[in-house]
């Protein structure tokens, strides 16, 4: 893999990518203007994959988004489709309008989240950062991936994940804070981005012998998008005096801000370098692959993985078996 840093730009990527673009059909949540998600499917545009499925709570933002990659090629094929990651019912309803599609999704990246958000719970009586980041994408990813598997075609997933999972390991025994009496948003976030990293490791151990492989990534800190909007100004001393007690040292001096160009660079390549056949599982930052020695145990144990997967099962009340 050409050798990236933090200041490489989607741009730069992009183009050196653009042979394993051309063709792709890609599938991607949260792809709202602004969003980490629209810089992506947009600066990829221009090296022609053939579809691209965008699924978000608003339709209109949807639209807005496949315009935009409409511009710079009108020939990619786009298709909008409502989801609401905080429903399981409605999740299930978007996989069923996916797969009726029948497009040949080539690559997931499940994009959408929230951070830092009040407490509340889901309408499934789920805690809602858990559930909207996590377990929704937990199952609309497992629900289309039979389709995709019966294929026979390499298949990628890229779950969008975030150093914050640094704050707090998947809470097996308390993943809503008791009732919320003990909720604190930051470690709700860490949490559910934690889930995601263990749901990558699951992928990869489950199914790598099925030509798929599985990445999580960290885009790095990004002010330029609607993700902070439950942030104020003293937030970031928040995050600092957490990080102080909980002894991350390394983060006691906060890393410089990306813009949205050097952020999304790393999704291009978790997306479509081919290296990462061989790294099934890794997670991403700066656009290159973090040394396994530096990444959270609790990210990337193999027993918290199953572990993780049968809590998902039993909390949305369905089996995922793939051979």
């Amino acid at each position: 893999m050409r050798s990236y840093n933090d200041e490489t730009t989607i741009e730069e990527v992009a183009a050196d990518l653009r042979t394993q673009i051309t063709g792709k059909t890609i599938f991607l949540t949260g792809a709202s203007p602004k969003s980490l998600g629209a810089v992506f499917a947009t600066a990829i545009a221009q090296y022609q994959p053939a579809c691209f499925i965008l699924a978000g709570r608003d339709l209109a933002k949807c639209e807005e988004a496949a315009q935009a990659i409409k511009a710079k090629d009108p020939s990619i094929r786009t298709h909008n489709v409502h989801l609401d990651l905080g429903s399981l019912g409605q999740v299930r309803e978007a996989a069923e309008r996916i797969n009726s599609l029948n497009e040949k999704i080539d690559i997931i990246v499940n994009n959408a989240a929230v951070m830092a958000c009040p407490y509340s719970k889901t309408v499934d009586g789920i805690e809602s950062t858990f559930a909207i980041n996590y377990l929704g994408h937990f199952v609309l990813t497992n629900l289309l991936l039979p389709d995709m598997l019966a294929r026979g075609l390499p298949i990628r997933v890229v779950n969008i994940s975030s150093e914050g999972c640094r704050f707090s390991p998947v809470r097996f025994e308390d993943l809503d804070f008791g009732q919320g009496k003990n909720y604190n948003r930051w470690l709700s976030y860490a949490q559910s981005k934690s889930a995601l990293m263990l749901y990558t490791k699951a992928l990869a151990d489950k199914l790598g012998h099925r030509n798929l492989t599985a990445v999580s990534l960290h885009p790095g800190v990004i002010m330029d998008t609607h993700l902070g909007r439950y942030m104020a100004d003293g937030d970031f001393h928040e995050l600092n005096e957490l990080d102080h007690q909980q002894g991350n040292t390394k983060y006691w001096v906060w890393p410089k801000f990306k813009t949205p160009s050097q952020g999304a660079s790393t999704y291009v390549v978790g997306a479509f370098s081919p290296d990462l056949k061989d790294l099934n599982g890794a997670y991403l930052a700066d656009s290159a692959v973090v040394d396994i020695k530096e990444v959270y145990c609790w990210t990337r144990d193999a027993v918290d993985a199953d572990r993780l997967w049968a809590l998902s099962e039993k909390l949305t009340g369905q089996q995922f078996v793939f051979e």
